[in-house]
């Protein structure tokens, strides 16, 4: 089955493409291909892999079936969502400028603060949830936009569509970070999008043992700069990473409707509670993107994100208090997470107009029986 063949539905796709039978062997999972060098028949005569960093087979079938999964003809894997990131930024001309939304990951600030923009690439902060706005007031020299939805950590939602056409009117890029919503909540290239990444550490491979990067796109020369980049700069994930991946992207649809339904659960939960000031998941019909969201995702994710009465000391109490929840970083796998982004993963954005309100508390909601996570977040705010 080809990346191109789309009359399969998504968790077909996400089984078969680039995942046929070997022919050699039968095995209906793919070889895990460990080899670093390819024999050629002749000089320059191979059969289609030179060299582990160019192209390994293990990483050829989840770069296929992830180009399938975002509707488009191009994938591309990498050792880590941040060096998925590194590359398209790459693609910046001398001088050219970024627009950054202004909630958006830790990593992603930092790397477009503290490593693109001292090399010449100016960037600027911009709620991209009012794209009228963007285009009243668009920055001189911007060549990419640089979009979440939903945002990480505070769950806003990005009209894709609307902020594409403001991009492509203005001759820059849309990138989006899909991390949150997966290709099987959100399809950002049929709206519009140039590029979309993923950190493959999370939903994608869904179980909190692999590092990983994503990207995808249906323009062909932008495939091909990008190709070069991977393979000129090396970031490249190993084949058992790939292998873990494509393990992981198999049952990605059945996690996301579990996901999605412990996360309404959760998010109505709170919403009650009175040690709890706001909550923020684009499910809930208050939620300001609500009609957005509802318009351009299938369901509305397995992130919430609450603000918790009495700032930073009271919601570090909640963050320590929980069972099931781990306190940790990360987010997407099938085990329950939560964090404090000001403090934690955000922590790089401190004082910037990126900085997180210091109450807020990230969840990672998982696959668990609901009311059990229900409960752990009743019994840890109890008191607060």
């Amino acid at each position: 089955m080809s990346a191109s063949d789309h009359r399969d539905g998504f968790e077909t796709r996400a089984i078969h493409v680039g995942q046929a039978p070997d022919p050699t062997t039968g095995a209906v999972v793919p070889p895990l291909t460990l080899s670093t060098t390819f024999a050629q028949r002749a000089v320059g005569e191979h059969q289609g892999y030179e060299y582990g960093r160019s192209g390994n087979p293990t990483r050829a079938a989840l770069e296929a079936c992830v180009a399938s999964l975002e509707g488009v003809r191009h994938g591309l894997a990498f050792a880590s969502g941040l060096a998925a990131s590194d590359a398209v930024l790459r693609l910046l001309g001398p001088g050219e400028g970024v627009v950054l939304g202004d909630d958006a990951y830790g990593g992603t600030f930092r790397l477009i603060d503290k490593v693109v923009g001292p090399t010449g690439h100016p960037w600027v902060p911009r709620d991209l949830r009012h794209a009228d706005r963007l285009a009243a007031d668009w920055p001189e020299g911007t060549r990419l936009v640089w979009a979440e939805t939903p945002t990480n950590p505070a769950l806003s939602v990005v009209d894709i569509a609307a902020v594409a056409e403001v991009a492509h009117a203005h001759g820059a890029l849309l990138v989006v970070d899909n991390t949150f919503a997966t290709p099987y909540l959100q399809q950002p290239l049929a709206l519009g999008a140039d590029v979309v990444v993923h950190s493959s550490t999370k939903y994608v491979g869904g179980h909190s043992d692999v590092v990983g990067g994503l990207l995808a796109t249906g323009d062909a020369g932008l495939a091909e700069r990008v190709r070069f980049l991977q393979n000129a700069a090396g970031a490249v994930p190993s084949p058992f990473d790939c292998y873990l991946v494509l393990r992981g992207v198999k049952t990605l649809a059945v996690r996301m409707d579990r996901h999605c339904a412990n996360a309404r659960a959760v998010a109505e939960a709170l919403a009650g509670h009175p040690a709890v000031e706001r909550v923020m998941w684009p499910g809930l019909a208050d939620h300001p993107g609500h009609d957005v969201a509802a318009r351009q995702m299938r369901d509305f994710g397995g992130m919430v994100s609450f603000v918790v009465r009495g700032g930073e000391q009271a919601a570090l109490k909640v963050a320590e208090r929980t069972r099931l929840f781990t306190l940790a970083e990360s987010l997407g796998a099938v085990e329950s997470l939560i964090e404090h982004p000001a403090l934690m993963t955000h922590a790089s954005a401190a004082g910037s107009p990126l900085a997180v309100d210091a109450g807020l508390i990230r969840l990672s909601v998982g696959i668990e029986t609901a009311w059990d996570l229900v409960e752990d977040l009743r019994e840890a705010l109890n008191g607060v």
